[in-house]
């Protein structure tokens, strides 16, 4: 009996031991439900709609991690504290075309490593809804707004303000455009829009949204000249007398005593395809600048295939920076009435099929028509400019009728700081033929200081060297002569020097100006080998001792100090909001 309860006692406490063990196994391999995500289905937006992609995750043994693809690459991660449940939420900006679709992928790994199954969130890319074709036609009076959701047609003149004849204001209006605003001219009707004196323009893009004005032609079929322009009419001096009209008729009154006048703010702004003749030889500019004031802000404006000059100043005192002029047909900088103000980093750009039957030149600059004495004189600064001709190498072609990097005319008294000069027959042609602009520049009061030319090697000597055509030699240097007569089929010219003071020839006193340089080659200058090219490369290397880039230069008043010569070093403020080839983009859907 003794032996029999011992036996059970030993089964007892083995039964016990085995209860014990099994229930430790039990705990140990405890099995959770594999980790669940649910999602609210496809999501939807038009390109550059911000939607928020959402998952609600459901994990027994505790969230361990979360990962998200885009298209199979990585797009979001999340390190997590094991939660057994959560929402996932992640910021999107929808990226591709109409129709198109992106795939969100969510999978989720849980404390014991069990990962989720791959559960999709596509996100369907919708068609952009075409905008609202607005027609404007006619007088804006009062404060309008013309916003990003509409596209703009101009018909014939549109008019902010009115002023019926010469010095009799009738209506006066504020137009704002929001930035990313398209407005485009009727060619028809030749589509322009005049801000009148006493009325303002504030049209302020920004780098990621810029405002454009552009032809209503569509894609590929935009020619310069589709439609008018910008024009913009202050109150500030300019040096003619009697009633002051812009050329073509169209009531485009400017001038006054008033230097400080504002005729509103224009940033970030592409003005592209203008300058509709408007009678025989009569076209209106990109942009014209009649008597504007110092009170007008004038910055990162674009001025593309324009029929006529991508920039005029008739008179007045407004300062501006960052110009391009691209691809236009007639001259990029164009000076005339007394214009006094500052400009500091400009581009001229030029096609060589595209130039004008009067002469193409970089800067075109008079006092006035008749190169008189009349007050205020020409007499603006410019600085850092780069004036870049289509002639980047011996084999490029040019159109006969360019002409100058810089042609300075008519008495004027300008200043030319900090500029290089590249691509041109001629880089700097003083031209006394109306006016004495030679004796302004040896008393002082022209100036060209820190001025680099430099052209292709091979070219042919300086000046307007005739050859056996039609077609003029290509030179690097300062016009050493001044053109008197053309005559013949071969292309004779009769010519007589130049003489800047008495017995000094240009080329002489340019060079002997400190800072002033002519380079029988670009190659050493720092510019890029993709300068001519579709999309220009504008930034610089620095180099040799012909580099571009150099020492302190001396600070101009109103001016921002730089150490380089030209409009650029080693950032492209063109970029984000510049378009080099806008008759791809599509602007109306």
């Amino acid at each position: 009996m003794k032996r029999l309860q011992t036996n059970m006692f030993k089964v007892f406490a083995m039964l016990t031991i085995a209860v014990v063990t099994l229930a430790g196994c039990a705990k140990e391999e405890e099995v959770f439900p594999v980790p669940t995500i649910s999602t609210s289905g496809t999501l939807a937006g038009i390109p550059g709609a911000t939607i928020t992609v959402k998952a609600t995750i459901n994990a027994p043994a505790g969230i361990k991690s979360i990962t998200v693809l885009k298209n199979g690459a990585a797009f979001d991660s999340k390190i997590m504290a094991g939660e057994k449940t959560a929402e996932y939420s992640k910021d999107y900006v929808i990226e591709g075309t109409a129709g198109s679709t992106v795939n969100f992928t969510v999978q989720v790994t849980d404390n014991q490593n069990q990962v989720s199954s791959l559960v999709s969130i596509p996100v369907t890319v919708s068609v952009v809804p075409p905008k609202t074709i607005v027609d404007v036609e006619g007088v804006i009076e009062g404060n309008v707004t013309w916003t990003a959701n509409k596209i703009y047609r101009l018909k014939g003149y549109v008019r902010v303000g009115e002023e019926a004849t010469f010095g009799t204001i009738t209506k006066v209006g504020q137009l704002t455009i929001e930035p990313g605003t398209v407005i485009i001219g009727d060619k028809a009707t030749k589509g322009t829009l005049v801000v009148h004196r006493g009325s303002k323009l504030i049209a302020n893009g920004t780098a990621a949204a810029p405002i454009v004005f552009t032809s209503a032609e569509g894609v590929g079929n935009r020619a310069p000249g589709d439609w008018g322009g910008v024009v913009l009419c202050g109150k500030a001096p300019n040096n003619l007398t009697g009633t002051v009209e812009l050329e073509g008729g169209y009531k485009g009154y400017h001038g006054g005593t008033d230097a400080a006048d504002n005729s509103g703010s224009l940033k970030y702004v592409r003005i592209e395809y203008a300058g509709i003749p408007l009678n025989p030889n009569q076209e209106i500019n990109s942009l014209t600048m009649g008597s504007v004031g110092s009170g007008t802000t004038i910055e990162y404006i674009m001025a593309s295939f324009g029929l006529d000059d991508s920039f005029e100043w008739f008179g007045g005192t407004v300062n501006a920076k960052y110009l391009v002029a691209y691809k236009g047909t007639d001259d990029d900088f164009d000076v005339d009435n007394g214009y006094s103000g500052n400009v500091q980093f400009g581009l001229g750009y030029r096609d060589g099929n595209l130039a004008d039957a009067s002469g193409s030149n970089g800067f075109e600059v008079d006092n006035n028509s008749n190169g008189d004495a009349a007050t205020p004189f020409t007499s603006a600064t410019f600085a850092n400019m780069s004036i870049i001709g289509a002639k980047g190498t011996a084999s490029s072609y040019l159109d006969f009728n360019f002409q100058n990097g810089a042609q300075l005319r008519r008495n004027n008294k300008l200043k030319v700081y900090n500029t290089f000069i590249t691509g041109y027959p001629t880089g700097l042609y003083i031209d006394s033929q109306k006016g004495s602009a030679k004796t302004n520049a040896a008393n002082g009061d022209l100036v060209v200081k820190n001025v680099i030319i430099a052209g292709t090697s091979g070219w042919g000597t300086s000046g307007f060297t005739a050859l056996n055509t039609n077609v003029y030699g290509f030179g690097v240097a300062v016009a050493d002569e001044e053109q008197i007569a053309k005559t013949g089929s071969a292309g004779t010219v009769a010519t007589k020097p130049i003489e800047i003071g008495t017995g000094v020839k240009a080329s002489d006193w340019f060079k002997a100006i400190a800072g002033n340089k002519v380079l029988t080659s670009t190659a050493n200058t720092g510019i890029a080998a993709t300068l001519w090219s579709a999309r220009p490369t504008l930034t610089l290397t620095a180099g040799t001792s012909e580099s571009l880039i150099g020492t302190a230069l001396p600070t101009l008043p109103g001016m921002t100090a730089t150490d380089y010569i030209g409009a650029f070093k080693d950032s492209d403020w063109t970029a984000g909001w510049a378009e080099f080839s806008p008759n791809s983009v599509l602007y109306i859907k």
